[in-house]
């Protein structure tokens, strides 16, 4: 395996499970030295899975909801490693799926805040790093939901780091800083340990899930939910030297779904 990473500081957010696991092992695998960012003390856990394994990698506990646990967690980033090559923006999911007459002013508020400002913070606090030392690489983690029923407000929030990834690139692109973006599809993963809404479903809320899974399934060309090293595997190749004359893009990882 060629180490496309070997040397790199790499900033993972919401490394804890899912898709952000699985970029932080994998990136460590590739010689990255890694800051795993996550609120949950799981990420503990896999970092040190990456360093039994002979990788390097540091886990910080963060709320990046906050402008304020972005930049700590970055700032413990920088000062380990000495800088911030790339940072993945991992944190989002939608709490609730349901018709969007059904969410009520606190839900909507809840999805805005888990699924765009821990990217919007994300990216406003690592420029200090990458515009001082003249180089680096974002990716952003969105989503086909864009385009999608029962999540109107988290679908609204992945159109916003559509917005910013744009946006940003345009803005940075004469300074060697690239900011892209993947929009994954439905993706299997393993049970989460850290659910994002723990309540119980009634009837009705398992019903407007479903009817997501379906949706979603059917809007993929491949009819089939992907996986997490498919996931993982666009946004390494985005963050890599690689892609390194492509910037300002969403690239869709759904099965053909476009989002």
């Amino acid at each position: 395996m060629t180490a496309r990473f070997t040397g790199k500081s790499l900033v993972v957010t919401g490394a804890a499970q899912g898709i952000g696991r699985q970029v932080a092992i994998e990136a460590a695998r590739e010689g990255a030295k890694v800051t795993l960012v996550d609120r949950s003390a799981l990420v503990g856990e896999v970092a040190a899975e990456i360093v039994a394994a002979g990788g390097t990698a540091i886990a910080v506990l963060a709320d990046l909801e906050t402008f304020a646990g972005n930049c700590e967690a970055l700032r413990q980033a920088a000062g380990t490693y000495g800088g911030i090559d790339i940072l993945v923006t991992n944190v989002g999911g939608a709490i609730w799926m349901k018709p969007f007459d059904e969410f009520s002013e606190h839900e909507i508020e809840a999805e805005i805040h888990r699924s765009l400002f821990p990217t919007l913070w994300g990216c406003r606090a690592v420029l200090p790093y990458m515009l001082k030392q003249g180089h680096g690489a974002i990716v952003n983690v969105s989503s086909v939901a864009t385009h999608g029923i029962n999540r109107m407000p988290y679908s609204a929030a992945k159109g916003g780091v559509n917005a910013l990834t744009a946006s940003l690139a345009l803005e940075l692109g004469e300074k060697n800083i690239r900011v892209n973006a993947i929009a994954p599809g439905g993706t299997s993963a393993p049970p989460r340990r850290v659910p994002r809404n723990s309540a119980p479903q009634s009837e009705d809320e398992k019903r407007w899930m479903q009817a997501v899974v379906d949706q979603t399934v059917q809007s993929s060309a491949m009819k089939r939910y992907g996986t997490l090293k498919e996931q993982s595997a666009a946004i390494l190749f985005l963050a890599s030297d690689a892609a390194a004359y492509i910037t300002g893009t969403v690239l869709p990882v759904g099965g053909g779904d476009q989002g």
